[in-house]
């Protein structure tokens, strides 16, 4: 069709449906809550849209029939899409953590910045935990979810990490107020930066409805300018105290522009993180190896340069940047297990190898250990090649199989042998991470 003979409810709705499109990445990334403000202007500019369409007048015309059909259709979705991003179960799941860690900093943080004692060991487990269980909810590559956990992590972390900076690191004493006048005026905007930091946690944790960041970022930065104009007489003691004092306050100033920052540069999105791609990138090599190994008709001819590379690769994971970020640790402690599992299941290779080599009369005990550890070995290989979850038939047939070994082990009594007790303990253990790594393996867990 002609686009200037075009008819006019084709047009409105073209028009309409570019309004509805400006707004379909905000609602694929929508990361918030039902009750966010946010949430309620995009609904509200979606359902505008849809009465829009509504009173688009067809006048019987079967093309804009279809085409209105195909707009309402579109909008539809997107609102759908947007309640799904709000009301998933993994987002309110981050919700909760979210909720106990508020609790968390109200009950013991808050009381401390307001004369309180000190921080307790129980609010350090208690965070850090927090972190952890927030690290393995499941995000599905979602761009919402992983928007959402990114944000409620760096949010937990730069309290923890606040409070860290606080407790470990004081500025060099306060100087006596006799030694200058400006010393008296340092000492004071020290205790008001002391305050803000009370303030900025429970900003952080939306536990203060008294204040903004706006107007905390404006405090902070009026202290630096008094600061500033402080005239120091050249002393040096004086100068570098009120330097130590200037840097506590940028650091609590760029603490403010954590939420910005984070979707101005996409952090969220780990999957072009430099850290993640070198974890990925020794995982590409390390499962390279494995297949060599899982394939090779003799492939004991490649146990010595396959341990060394595997060596190689646990020191490149050692080197790796972790940001802060209790994913990339997450994803680095996944990686080195995955890799040293491998280097585990060459070891036991080798041992039951050599011990065919050089055939002996041995204890009845140690004998039975060695058949379970033969059998370990061959599970070992599966579990290696096991990729699947957890309702996979396979994985129930692996953990019944080690299951089965480990009560094997139970029922090797050692008859006093030392060694056969340490050897018993030590193929237990084998059979428990054999366990773990199966566990590991299956349980979908992404950055």
């Amino acid at each position: 069709m002609d686009m200037g003979n075009q008819h006019p409810s084709i047009s409105r709705l073209q028009e309409i449906q570019k309004e509805v499109k400006s707004v379909e990445q905000q609602v694929i990334g929508f990361s918030g809550l039902s009750d966010d403000k946010n949430y309620k202007k995009l609904e509200r500019i979606l359902t505008k849209q849809l009465f829009e369409i509504d009173s688009v007048d067809t006048e019987g015309k079967g093309d804009i029939q279809q085409a209105r059909k195909r707009a309402a259709q579109e909008t539809e979705r997107l609102l759908k899409e947007l309640e799904q991003n709000a009301n998933h179960p993994h987002r309110i799941e981050i919700q909760n953590i979210f909720e106990e860690a508020q609790s968390l900093v109200r009950e013991k943080i808050v009381p401390f910045y307001n004369g309180g004692n000190c921080v307790t060991d129980e609010f350090e487990e208690g965070i850090q935990d927090i972190i952890l269980r927030l690290t393995h909810v499941k995000t599905g590559g979602k761009i919402s979810l992983r928007k959402a956990r990114y944000h409620t992590l760096t949010k937990i972390c730069a309290v923890q990490e606040i409070i860290e900076d606080c407790m470990k690191k004081q500025p060099s004493l306060p100087l006596s107020e006799d030694a200058h006048p400006s010393v008296a005026k340092i000492n004071f905007v020290m205790c008001e930066v002391n305050m803000a930091r009370g303030v900025l946690i429970a900003l952080l944790m939306g536990v203060n409805n008294n204040e903004t960041c706006r107007h905390l970022s404006c405090v902070l930065s009026g202290l630096i300018a008094d600061l500033d104009a402080l005239d120091v007489c050249g002393r040096t003691e004086i100068r570098n105290y009120r330097r130590e004092v200037v840097e506590d306050i940028n650091k609590l100033l760029k603490y403010l522009d954590l939420e910005e920052e984070a979707d101005t540069t996409k952090a969220f999105d780990l999957r072009q993180n430099r850290s993640i791609l070198k974890i990925e990138k020794v995982l590409k090599r390390m499962r390279e190896i494995k297949n060599e190994l899982l394939q090779a008709q003799n492939p004991s001819e490649l146990y010595l340069s396959s341990k060394t590379e595997l060596q190689g690769l646990i020191g490149q994971l050692d080197e790796v940047s972790l940001e802060k970020n209790p994913c990339i640790r997450e994803a680095r402690r996944r990686a080195v297990i995955e890799v040293q599992t491998l280097i585990t299941y060459i070891d036991l290779k080798e041992a039951l190898e050599k011990r065919k080599l050089f055939a002996c009369e041995e204890h009845p005990s140690r004998k039975a250990v060695w058949n379970v550890l033969g059998n370990l070995s061959e599970i070992q290989g599966e579990v290696l090649s096991f990729d699947g979850n957890r309702t996979d038939k396979n994985y129930i047939r692996l953990e019944e199989l080690l299951t089965k070994q480990l009560l094997a082990l139970d029922a090797v009594d050692p008859q006093g042998e030392e060694k056969c007790k340490a050897a018993r303990k030590q193929a237990v253990r084998l059979a428990q991470n054999i366990l773990s790594y199966l566990d590991l393996k299956s349980d979908e867990w992404e950055y």
